[in-house]
């Protein structure tokens, strides 16, 4: 873990020098008033030296004066360093996630993510600053008290660092179960947080299904569930901090029965004996300041191994030999695909989904893939873009494997239109312009133009700065579909992959943006997936597909004159209208 820590320290490490050096200082700046009082007692006040005495309480103010300017310096800087340490990591982190496989995300809580990298990075943050100030600061207040606590009388030191292996060994006994019980708060947490987002994003259906009450009982259960874990932890560290008060006390205690005894012998006078107290006291003090920093220590260490259990997960890596194809012509071929999704819980296979699928879109040309849910359309159209990666098999484009191309240039060269629509929280020009940040306003009016969303834009009061709102909800279906349209447009990709793009549509909307798609697949490769088969009566070739393979594949014409299952889903939508 410090390793770890340490690469995300060295970028910033005048600030991290900074701040120890301060904190140094801060407890260095206490150990002078025992030695002064000390003096005072022995010298000053038998030699009635009134005029030396003002003279070492100025001595004392300025320290102090100088301890309140380092204080500044560490509650400042010191609280920057932890904020661009935590930027740092966020960055690395985000930059992570960015990398990971869509199969990632099938599997793992949004809310979850999120919670690693705000709620765990700010107890790593924590932990690197205070956790290591105070480490470093305490222990030379700790081998400065010790020396000169020694210097005074090494005999009640020695008896006084005998306590010392009973506090260790409480520690060592109790801290990997505090280490777990924090675990599974920032488990909890992560779960709660999961819930939160995954309800705020369904407040509509919970409200049209007066949902609202087992929403409340869900929380409610996962929030019960954190406080018992929070409980849990909190009662180590009770234990913890207790016990380490009372090992603290207990050594007040030997001071003063073995020193006043060490009094009574002249082993020790008044002067050393007061000085004595007051650096038990300096001695104390860093062993508390430990104990309270152990708590950060044990939060930041858990958050820093869920750091770096994400930072684990492999993200996706282009083949060594992957290369940047350019702009490609969009001829594609299924070679003996097979894929299925990953593992049940119980280790088990799922059911393959592609098994041996051979199939062939030339370029320029549109394809259309019908048949019942679970036939393997939407896998077709994910495995394209390689969202997910084939089991066995090849998928080919101008003749060449797509594993072989690099991620960034194969999705270059395709867009994407999907049923479910997501708008980013901005305006939108923004929205349109997501795969062309560089485009000019000409062109994103441009690509408006073709899909039919121009007009409606000059309509609202700050036209193409309009924001869209969360996932652009402030749109109807509609029109959020016409910008993810005009958004392709302004990419302008060669392949283009419609995946159920208009069957969350009215038929009077899904007319209208018939016209731009058909307007969008001019001159490019086209797969298309649809349930309405009136969309796809001009397609050049469609593949009907069951969870057996391909049943059949033709136009439409030479398929209704087969009378076969496309004959038959499309007599049952004919007669349906």
């Amino acid at each position: 873990m410090l390793k770890g820590i340490i690469k995300y320290v060295k970028p910033h490490k005048k600030l991290f020098i900074l701040d120890l050096i301060c904190a140094v200082f801060v407890g260095l700046a206490d150990e002078f008033m025992p030695m002064v009082v000390r003096q005072m007692i022995n010298q000053y006040v038998p030699d009635q030296n009134w005029q030396m005495m003002v003279r070492m309480c100025i001595v004392l103010v300025v320290i102090y004066v100088i301890k309140l300017i380092l204080n500044l310096v560490i509650n400042y800087w010191g609280h920057i360093f932890g904020v661009l340490l935590q930027a740092d990591m966020r960055r690395d982190l985000f930059d992570h996630i960015e990398t990971l496989p869509v199969s990632f995300f099938d599997t793992h809580k949004t809310g979850s993510i999120m919670s690693r990298i705000t709620n765990d990075l700010q107890e790593i943050s924590e932990m690197a600053h205070h956790g290591s100030e105070n480490l470093f600061t305490c222990t030379v207040m700790l081998i400065a008290s010790a020396i000169l606590l020694a210097d005074i009388n090494g005999e009640l030191t020695l008896i006084i660092y005998c306590t010392l292996p009973l506090a260790v060994l409480f520690v060592i006994v109790i801290r990997k179960k505090q280490l777990d019980a924090f675990e599974k708060t920032r488990v909890k947490i992560g779960e709660i947080n999961a819930d939160v987002e995954t309800s705020i994003a369904g407040v509509r259906v919970t409200k049209a299904y007066a949902g609202t009450q087992r929403e409340m009982d869900k929380f409610n259960a996962v929030n019960e569930d954190y406080k018992q874990a929070r409980g849990k932890a909190y009662q180590y560290l009770a234990l913890f901090n207790s016990g380490m008060v009372f090992f603290t006390d207990l050594m007040y205690v030997v001071v003063i029965i073995i020193g006043g005894n060490f009094f009574f012998q002249g082993k020790i006078n008044a002067g050393d004996f007061v000085a004595y107290l007051l650096y038990i006291s300096m001695f104390i003090t860093p062993i508390k300041k430990l104990v309270d920093t152990y708590e950060q220590i044990a939060e930041g260490s858990t958050g820093y191994k869920r750091f770096m259990d994400l930072m684990a997960v492999p993200g996706e890596q282009d083949d060594p030999d992957a290369r940047d194809v350019g702009r490609l012509d969009g001829d594609i071929a299924f070679n003996d695909v097979s894929f299925h999704y990953g593992e049940k819980e119980d280790g088990e296979d799922h059911e393959q989904v592609i098994d041996h699928l051979n199939m062939h879109i030339q370029k320029g040309h549109t394809v259309a893939l019908v048949g019942p849910s679970g036939g393997g359309k939407s896998t077709i159209c994910n495995l394209i873009p390689r969202f997910y990666e084939v089991d066995s098999g090849s998928i080919q484009i101008d003749g060449m494997d797509i594993r072989k191309m690099t991620r960034q240039s194969l999705r270059r060269n395709i867009g994407i239109v999907a049923q479910d629509v997501f708008l980013f929280n901005g305006t939108i020009r923004e929205n349109i312009a997501y795969g062309n940040p560089d485009a000019s306003e000409e062109q994103v009016i441009e690509a408006a133009k073709k899909a039919r969303i121009h007009d409606y834009i000059l309509t609202l009061p700050e036209g193409y700065e309009t924001s869209v709102g969360e996932r652009g909800l402030r749109l109807s279906g509609g029109q959020r579909q016409r910008i993810s349209i005009a958004r392709v447009f302004l990419k302008n990709p060669q392949i283009l992959i419609l995946d159920e793009a208009t069957s969350a549509l009215d038929n009077a909307t899904e007319m209208q943006i018939q016209e731009s798609l058909e307007e969008l697949a001019k001159g490019r490769t086209v797969l298309v997936v649809a349930h309405r088969l009136s969309t796809i009566r001009n397609a050049d070739e469609i593949i009907v597909l069951t969870a057996d393979g391909i049943q059949e594949r033709g136009t439409s014409e030479q398929l209704l004159n087969a009378k076969g299952m496309y004959w038959q889903l499309y007599e049952y939508q004919f007669q349906k209208d």
